[in-house]
């Protein structure tokens, strides 16, 4: 006897087919499935120093060298941000009108409450410009040594005492700009005596070198200085970083506004503490180790950034230099000049023709990408990725060039050329730059 089964039936039948359990008799090994992700960092800060074998085994101990040195730049970094951002406490704290106040203690121990976390930074600051300046002196006297000297100097090296420099001349402009500083300081220290916070020796001598260290300006360029004389050939090395950042400048080989001016730095300070009692500069030129006619030329560019909106004159640090007036003929960055960089109006015509030129060549690619159907699937040859590359680093140095063009031109505070001009060129260089990205 035939049996007819509905077709609702045989999919059910179907169905309880999964619930059948089907043993094997094999242990189940796999491991369940974990997600990876992968996060590219670009910043390793020599962390693969490890890797460089015995035979050059000296490029890990420079490799360690530069990772605790960017180390200490970015600490120096946080420390210029606290005194570009400080603002004065004391101002807006009551003060006491005499001392017969009532409130007076109530007073006192506000303003130490309030105050007493902002002098720690000071104070963390002051140790950190110590423990800095003991780190550069001890490079260069480790590469001035007559045996060293002999070896190679890495570009990597010279830029990173370079920036050391830089950190040097950054720091010390802006503790002596910041009158708000020396202020709080001075309000503390009134509070805490009163109370007698500071009754133990250390606290009072700490106290004490805290006041002498903000109060007098250029400490921290003076005591560098002092401690960079006493090493024998300091000049040799410093002559080096300064003829790095010339060739690096000259040669364009920098791409945001802030390295093409932290070159410039180098080279004024640099210039600075290479002409003292111990060695002279036009000496140095003489002897073509170092080309003092260069960077006068490059020294008309008279007034950089020196942190945020704040800046400084380049001829500055030749003015103030040690043999200065005696050599005063050999400089023109001295004389009160305007610069054509800080007028827009001159500079507008080249970089509108620079834009277009770019703008041409980009749609050229692009158009060209588009008619051939080659995308990123398709295969290059190293000549057309070089082409590529060259192409948005050109881009990049375009972008680069422009802003640093309304930076100066900011510093200066718009040289030759009225505000509202100034404003309508900023404008339409920022219309540039939107339609290059």
């Amino acid at each position: 006897m035939t049996t007819h089964v509905t077709l609702e039936d045989a999919l059910s039948n179907v169905d309880l087919l999964e619930e059948l359990p089907l043993p094997d008799q094999q242990p189940c090994i796999e491991p369940p499935p974990s997600s990876i992700m992968y996060q590219a960092n670009f910043d390793t800060n020599f962390e693969d120093r490890n890797a460089f074998v015995t035979g050059i085994a000296r490029y890990i101990e420079q490799a360690t060298v530069h990772s605790s040195m960017n180390e200490m730049l970015e600490e120096g970094h946080e420390y210029a941000v606290m005194l570009y951002t400080w603002r004065s406490c004391s101002r807006a704290i009551p003060q006491v009108k005499c001392n017969e106040q009532p409130n007076r203690v109530e007073i006192y121990e506000k303003t130490v409450e309030v105050l007493e976390p902002e002098v720690t930074k000071l104070m963390k600051f002051m140790y950190f410009q110590r423990k800095a300046i003991e780190r550069f002196c001890g490079e260069v006297k480790r590469l001035c040594h007559a045996e060293r000297r002999k070896d190679f100097v890495s570009e990597a090296y010279l830029l990173t005492l370079g920036k050391f420099i830089n950190m040097f001349a950054v720091l010390d402009e802006l503790k002596n700009m910041k009158c708000s500083v020396k202020n709080d300081h001075s309000a503390y220290k009134r509070a805490a005596q009163f109370l007698r916070k500071m009754a133990d020796p250390q606290s009072i001598q700490e106290s004490q070198n805290l006041s002498m260290f903000l109060a007098n300006h250029n400490r921290i360029t003076q005591c560098l200085q002092q401690q960079l004389e006493v090493i024998p050939g300091y000049e040799e090395l410093l002559a080096d970083i300064v003829n790095i950042s010339v060739d690096y400048y000259e040669n364009k080989m920098y791409l945001t506004p802030s390295e093409k001016h932290m070159l410039l730095k180098v080279m004024g300070f640099g210039l600075y503490l290479m002409d003292g009692n111990v060695s002279n500069i036009y000496k140095l030129d003489a002897k073509k180790r170092i080309n003092l006619g260069k960077i006068d030329k490059f020294f008309k560019l008279q007034v950089v950034p020196l942190f945020g909106d704040m800046q400084i004159e380049l001829s500055r640090y030749i003015e103030t230099s040690a043999h200065y007036e005696e050599n005063k003929s050999k400089w023109t960055c001295t004389q009160s000049s305007i610069s054509p960089q800080y007028n827009l109006c001159e500079q507008m015509v080249q970089i509108r023709d620079d834009h277009i030129r770019f703008i041409s060549e980009l749609a050229r690619y692009s158009n060209s990408e588009v008619v051939t159907g080659s995308g990123l699937d398709s295969h290059k040859s190293d000549e057309e990725y070089r082409e590529l590359f060259d192409l948005a680093l050109r881009g990049l140095q375009l972008l680069s060039k422009w802003s640093t063009h309304v930076m100066e031109v900011v510093s200066r505070g718009t040289g030759c050329v009225c505000v509202v001009a100034t404003l309508v060129l900023m404008m339409m260089m920022m219309m540039m730059m939107v339609s290059v990205l």
